[in-house]
């Protein structure tokens, strides 16, 4: 099971989700949490965030990344929408966030913010091939979306959110006739300049998500059944309950709106923008009924997530020790040869576990040599001429994480002298090593020459080594064909192994299938 936590820092709420991702790439909700900072509050006529909003901004996300990473979500997701983009010292906030909670948050763009809420949409709910009409009416924007099944048609951010709008418009409680005319035409100019292209086209459903859209339904079904809504995702209201409710809002002052059952008591100021965005929406597309979905951007963050990171997902799977992982991870970034550069690295291992008596290195040492094995022919992604000084460049400069700045020489310098010239002092990057580990080098480096020849072809030919030592150093090669290939390319890099353990070695062939 990989986890993962995902941030959405809102204009009007922060939440995250818990999510643990399994081997088939199926993702199952582990928890949701969510704090309604109002982050976005007074931004959109300063351009400024306040020093208040960041102050609960920072102590919601302290809470939720603590909270994470006590439960084990150790991989965080972190995005920010118009609140953050559109302040003057939104960079300031964010730069406080990484300094003093360790959380890197990207700031998405509006175009991005709707592309993911469709996908958070699509895995939420059937769309149909017909198109459908997605709104997300956040506190600092609203995201229209028109879409099917298979594709975006159109992804819109009009700048309509509940707190912009109510911020910008509603200055009196309760407004006046005036303020709500104005709102209503800013609405719906909005929307005509969107929906323009689509003017003319009917859509099979209307699709809403969002807290303000929750809010919306858990009122309506109170007054429809008396009882709460049995299920968010898919419920659907009408557009005259949606005018009753309006008119309710509209009247009434505060307090007035704090009475009516299943408000949100912490949208009772922003409800009514939300509102009334929805009723004009479903005038301007000739509907009746709104169906609400009730994923969007978070759960879009997740999908989106594991689309992109699938290979990596697979190998957490299928390679636990997180060291190991991102040297084979850095391998496959690179395009390495994965038969030839596992068949070396267990040829190479076989080696130093029947030579322990004479190197005496441990395991720390043998991790170093399978690492250097895996990752000895990455060089051939700049060029195929002098590789193993490619690979000696790209293994240094791979940002290898697990691995120290020492380890990372070490591996390095073991993989470079996998072919050509031994090791010398006369070589830079070898003469700066300390001399306990130009010897590690040495003899590593030694083992990986013959293992590498003893796979020339690339074939697995040699599927095994036995070794025995006396006077000579005999290697009885368990063969699945003719190895003469093999055997010539390993005597060829067998001087520095005769020389690291002063003795020849002799090639003693083992067929275990005659062809």
């Amino acid at each position: 099971m990989s986890k993962l936590a995902v941030i959405d820092i809102g204009t009007n709420s922060i939440h995250m989700i818990l999510v643990e991702i399994s081997s088939d790439f199926s993702c199952k909700v582990m928890d949701r949490f969510k704090d309604m900072v109002r982050l976005g509050d007074g931004t959109f006529t300063h351009h400024m965030l306040s020093d208040s909003a960041m102050l609960r901004g920072l102590d919601a996300l302290r809470n939720l990344t603590t909270l994470a990473r006590n439960k084990g979500f150790d991989r965080l997701v972190a995005t920010a929408t118009s609140a953050v983009r559109e302040s003057r010292n939104g960079g300031e906030f964010l730069q406080m966030v990484e300094e003093q909670l360790g959380l890197a948050v990207q700031v998405i763009t509006g175009k991005e913010e709707a592309r993911l809420i469709y996908v958070g949409v699509r895995n939420g709910m059937a769309l149909s091939d017909e198109r459908a009409l997605i709104a997300d009416v956040g506190g600092g924007s609203v995201e229209v979306i028109v879409c099917n099944q298979k594709k975006v048609f159109s992804g819109k951010s009009l700048k309509l959110g509940t707190i912009r709008l109510k911020d910008l418009y509603l200055k009196h409680d309760p407004p006046t006739k005036g303020m709500l005319k104005e709102l209503e035409k800013v609405i719906q100019r909005g929307l005509e300049s969107c929906l323009k292209a689509a003017r003319n086209l009917t859509f099979s459903q209307v699709v809403a998500t969002s807290g303000t859209a929750a809010n919306l339904t858990e009122i309506i079904y109170l007054r429809r059944t008396g009882k709460p809504v049995p299920q968010l995702n898919l419920a659907t209201v009408q557009l005259e309950e949606i005018r009753a409710v309006e008119d309710e809002l509209i009247q009434g002052d505060t307090d007035a709106r704090l009475a009516i059952p299943g408000l949100d008591p912490k949208r009772v100021d922003t409800l009514l923008p939300g509102v009334m965005f929805f009723r004009c929406l479903l005038e301007l597309t000739g509907q009746t009924t709104l169906t609400i979905c009730d994923k969007a951007l978070r759960e879009g963050l997740i999908y989106d997530f594991i689309d992109r990171h699938q290979d990596g997902l697979k190998a957490e799977q299928e390679i636990p020790n997180t060291r190991r992982r991102n040297v084979i991870l850095f391998g496959r970034r690179c395009h390495y040869a994965e038969a030839h550069a596992f068949h070396v690295a267990k040829l190479a291992l076989q080696l130093f576990d029947q030579l322990k008596s004479l190197h005496s290195l441990d395991d720390q040492e043998r991790e170093w040599l399978e690492y250097a094995a895996l990752l000895h022919d990455v060089g051939y992604l700049i060029r195929r001429r002098q590789h193993h000084k490619h690979t000696y460049y790209l293994i240094k400069h791979g940002d290898l994480s697990g691995l120290t700045a020492d380890e990372v020489d070490l591996v390095a310098n073991i993989a470079r002298y996998h072919r050509r010239a031994s090791p010398k002092g006369k070589h830079t990057a070898f003469s700066a090593l300390s001399g306990k580990q130009k010897n590690i080098v040495q003899v590593l480096s030694a083992l990986l020459r013959v293992a590498d020849g003893l796979d020339r072809s690339q074939f697995s030919v040699v599927q095994g080594i036995h070794v025995s030592i006396g006077p000579t150093i005999q290697l009885e090669l368990d063969c699945s064909a003719d190895p003469e290939l093999e055997v010539w390319a390993a005597q060829k890099r067998a001087a520095l192994f005769e020389k690291v353990f002063d003795r020849p070695v002799q090639f003693v062939l083992q067929f275990s299938n005659s062809e």
